[in-house]
């Protein structure tokens, strides 16, 4: 289960305590219709397979929550039961009938998903995005709603800014959130396909990565190895932490006399949500 979401669903949403027996009604499967606000985009057909299997041998053990639509029904939570049903050549679906706002689909349908942990970190990226902009809310907000820490949802809806071929590698897997963080700290985006193709190429890990990325924004020549300086583990310490809180990179130079502290951002939004923080 997600961290933050110990409580399960129906804390967040009482309106959707389902123990009632009564509440359970068989509807046409051709009555229902996809929930418009799922952020899973990819359902595995073995998955898919598997559950068909189940269903037939043993029906479906837990209804499906619809919410009435002009036209039939919208699945708000069963998804992948009703998909695996209709393959099943299943009639008819049990189901929960619920009074539900968009905005409460588009919450409940999210908290479903970060509940069995099965979205992609871009799938999950565009949902915080799309309730942010839906609800009109901040992170933070989003953050306590959802049980997620600030830092998690603002570290990945930064990925949205990468080209979208980056951020569909990242969805299939053949890169992880690490080079996508990574790669935003890229001062020359004209440089960002050249270094995904050498990512690919030599299998490169983050932290490989991070160090050519620094090497590219100091205009390091590939065959000169820079000296590593060694960086106080309490300096570290401390960048790390404030990493983590806003969201972004940050650097701690410390001089004998004063220092100083690096905070990047990406584009003006992120250099006010920064601000924001600091209000």
């Amino acid at each position: 289960m997600a961290k933050g979401l110990g409580k399960g669903i129906n804390a967040f949403f009482p309106e959707l305590d389902t123990r009632e027996e009564e509440a359970v009604k068989e509807i046409s499967i051709k009555e229902c219709r996809p929930n418009p606000y799922q952020p899973r985009k990819t359902f595995h057909v073995d998955a898919i397979d598997e559950l068909k299997e189940s269903i037939i041998e043993y029906g479906i053990l837990q209804p499906l929550i619809v919410r009435k639509s002009i036209k039939g029904y919208e699945i708000v939570v069963g998804e992948r039961r009703f998909r695996a049903a209709k393959e099943a050549g299943l009639s008819t679906i049990p189901v929960i009938v619920k009074d539900l706002t968009d905005e409460k689909m588009m919450e409940l349908a999210l908290l479903e998903n970060l509940q069995r942990e099965d979205l992609t970190p871009i799938e999950e990226a565009f949902a915080y995005s799309n309730l942010i902009k839906e609800l009109g809310i901040t992170q933070e907000e989003l953050s306590k709603r959802l049980g997620k820490s600030r830092s998690h949802i603002a570290n990945l809806v930064r990925l949205l800014s990468l080209p979208e071929q980056i951020t569909a590698l990242i969805n299939n897997g053949e890169l992880s959130m690490g080079h996508g963080r990574a790669l935003l700290g890229l001062k020359d985006k004209e440089k960002i396909i050249p270094v995904v193709d050498k990512i690919r190429k030599e299998t490169l890990n983050v932290r490989q990565v991070e160090q050519l990325i620094i090497n590219l924004n100091e205009k390091i020549p590939q065959n000169k190895k820079k000296v590593p300086v060694k960086k106080d583990i309490f300096i570290t310490e401390r960048e790390n932490r404030l990493r983590d809180h806003l969201g972004t990179s940050v650097s701690i130079h410390k001089g004998k006399r004063k220092g100083k502290i690096e905070i990047e951002f990406f584009s003006d939004d992120d250099l006010d949500r920064i601000l924001e923080m600091f209000k």
